[in-house]
């Protein structure tokens, strides 16, 4: 019970404007690490379009935090994606045993990580259509997998 409890105030936290730090993979989600920039914003535009249903907003792609200090973009992808991620030329994906610090959940404009996308309970984005458009549209380079295990929890 300690441990849900510990969670609901982990999550309370995130609404009140404060960053919250999670493990990846588990019930949550893995996070796949792109470079930012025109071709990974042309990524995201056609992931709104795929995403987008009857009364969704423009901005429907799944949840995507921008870290424009590292020029990266953080896909959130169901847990488990990092186990059958097979090495990509344009993207890396974590999952366990690694955790992310997630802006507040009002972050939604530099300066800092924010929420180029806003981080709904109904979807995540999905990892086959992204690692098609990633192929398609080439952002780069990808940040490397060595390097984002240390830095994801500092991304806050």
């Amino acid at each position: 019970m300690g441990d849900l409890a510990s969670r609901v105030r982990a999550l309370m936290a995130l609404q009140n404007q404060q960053v919250l730090q999670l493990p990846l993979g588990g019930r949550f989600f893995d996070v796949v690490l792109t470079a930012s920039g025109p071709q990974a914003y042309a990524v995201m535009a056609v992931m709104d379009a795929v995403q987008q249903s009857g009364d969704d907003a423009a901005d429907a792609c799944g949840p995507v935090i921008e870290d424009p200090q590292r020029s990266w973009l953080l896909w959130l992808v169901p847990p488990g994606t990092s186990e059958r991620w097979a090495p990509h030329r344009y993207a890396t994906c974590l999952g366990r045993p690694h955790h992310i610090a997630l802006p507040a959940m009002t972050a939604t404009k530099p300066p800092g990580p924010y929420w180029r996308r806003p981080c709904r309970g109904d979807r995540l984005v999905p990892p086959a259509v992204l690692r098609q458009l990633l192929d398609q549209f080439q952002p780069g380079p990808a940040p490397h997998e060595a390097l984002l295990g240390s830095m994801l929890s500092t991304i806050s």
